[in-house]
């Protein structure tokens, strides 16, 4: 998933983040060698492929996008999700379940990885300006503020032809959350874990969906949080000074204006030990 930082991503195991300098920092498991991002540089984004807690696997994938328009990837590539090195002029990336995409100035997106549920089915997408992808499905704005979905739409995830004047948008398993120009937050989708109980959030400014929870950050820095608790994911309440957050499957990454990173939620892998990082900058 990518969640509302282009410089922070979370996952089910993992957490990255992209320093100032166009270095890469990651924690948490790396069976599949989604950390090995030592030697990225130059790198202005990422993105990691997230994995909801039923899916019985642990690999993930992990995505950056260098200044040049270039695309890095490492980790799980079963599906080709990694199969991204040929790309060129790309301005964003996303990461889901065993797909990626990668969106280009002229608007249009290319994409690689699974596309059995029709995720991938971006073909015919133009003028979008914003991409996320959850477990199964992919979303995106458009220029004009509309949103677009491709993929799994049994919880109603991709039901956002309705939506208007968005100037954010983010996949999480089985819902999707956007954020309207007014500060306001919207949501579709699986209702039964409370992620899509954001109607009530206002002056929001970035926002992160995760497998089960959503999270938001407002003008002031204060983060919101709704949906699944499980591991203390949602304990957000106390954080100050906020930038930016990104939503994993069961934890949480809050970026500080002064570029170190605060956590919380669940640690089985070390993926919320990040009290080293610093100087993690949005661009």
């Amino acid at each position: 998933m990518l969640a509302s930082s282009s410089v922070l991503a979370a996952g089910r195991r993992h957490s990255v983040g992209r320093r100032w300098d166009g270095t890469v920092l990651a924690a948490g498991n790396t069976a599949a060698a989604e950390c090995h991002v030592e030697r990225w540089e130059d790198v202005v984004a990422v993105a990691v492929g997230n994995v909801h807690t039923a899916t019985n696997t642990s690999r993930s994938h992990t995505v950056g996008l260098r200044s040049d328009g270039t695309v890095l990837a490492t980790g799980w590539n079963c599906d080709g999700q990694c199969d991204v090195t040929g790309w060129r002029g790309v301005t964003a990336v996303a990461a889901g379940w065993r797909h990626t995409l990668g969106l280009l100035a002229s608007g249009r997106v290319l994409a690689a990885g699974r596309s059995s549920e029709g995720q991938c089915d971006v073909q015919s997408w133009r003028e979008m300006v914003v991409l996320s992808c959850g477990d199964w499905h992919s979303v995106g704005v458009r220029s004009d503020g509309s949103a677009l979905a491709a993929g799994n739409n049994r919880r109603r995830q991709c039901a956002v032809e309705g939506w208007r004047d968005l100037v954010a948008i983010s996949a999480g398993y089985l819902h999707t959350v956007g954020l309207r120009a007014d500060g306001r937050a919207v949501a579709t989708g699986d209702r039964a874990t409370g992620a899509c109980e954001v109607d009530e959030w206002e002056d929001v400014v970035a926002l992160g969906a995760g497998s089960y929870h959503t999270v938001g950050v407002t003008a002031s820095g204060r983060v919101l949080a709704a949906g699944d608790n499980s591991f203390g994911q949602c304990e957000v309440g106390d954080w100050h000074d906020i930038v930016a957050v990104a939503a994993g499957s069961t934890h949480t990454l809050g970026l500080h204006a002064n570029g170190t990173v605060v956590t919380a939620g669940n640690n089985a892998d070390r993926q919320c030990e990040v009290d080293d990082w610093s100087g993690v900058q949005l661009p």
